[in-house]
């Protein structure tokens, strides 16, 4: 049963409120209501922005790892046009020509690799993994959790 109450400002019933015969107010749970979804909005709001944060380093993160690969390719290719110049102009008094184009190009092609290594690191999977955003919804879903089984 429910009585008639009068100072609300619940739209369509100008100065009146309904009370249920047990002394809650109907707008209370209508209050607890909009104050849910607002805080699932609020809560989807900050999900979504650490969701955009965290794949903003993941992508910073893949264009390091780009360059890294793309310099790395760069100074192998080096390596290789250095075998090629030792091996044409054989400029070597230490010891014989050839043998200095092949260390030069030895060199050079390890530091490449090295290089290119440390670049393909940095795009594999487990590096761009958006591990913050992880962590909160496991909190969250731990925190509706414990207040659904109270």
């Amino acid at each position: 049963m429910a009585t008639q109450y009068g100072s609300s400002s619940t739209p369509g019933t100008p100065g009146m409120t309904t009370r249920t015969t047990n002394g809650h107010d109907a707008d209370s749970t209508i209050g607890l209501l909009r104050r849910l979804m607002d805080e699932i909005t609020t809560l989807f709001r900050q999900e979504v922005q650490l969701a955009t944060t965290e794949f903003s380093r993941s992508v910073s993160s893949a264009k390091s790892g780009v360059a890294s690969v793309a310099t790395g390719g760069a100074v192998l290719f080096g390596g290789f046009l250095a075998l090629l110049a030792a091996a044409i102009l054989g400029l070597s008094y230490v010891v014989a020509p050839w043998l200095a184009a092949l260390i030069v190009g030895v060199v050079v092609g390890i530091v490449g690799y090295f290089m290119l290594h440390a670049g393909r690191r940095k795009l594999e999977p487990s590096a761009l993994k958006p591990v913050h955003m992880q962590e909160s919804l496991r909190r969250d879903r731990e925190v509706f959790g414990r207040r659904s089984r109270t």
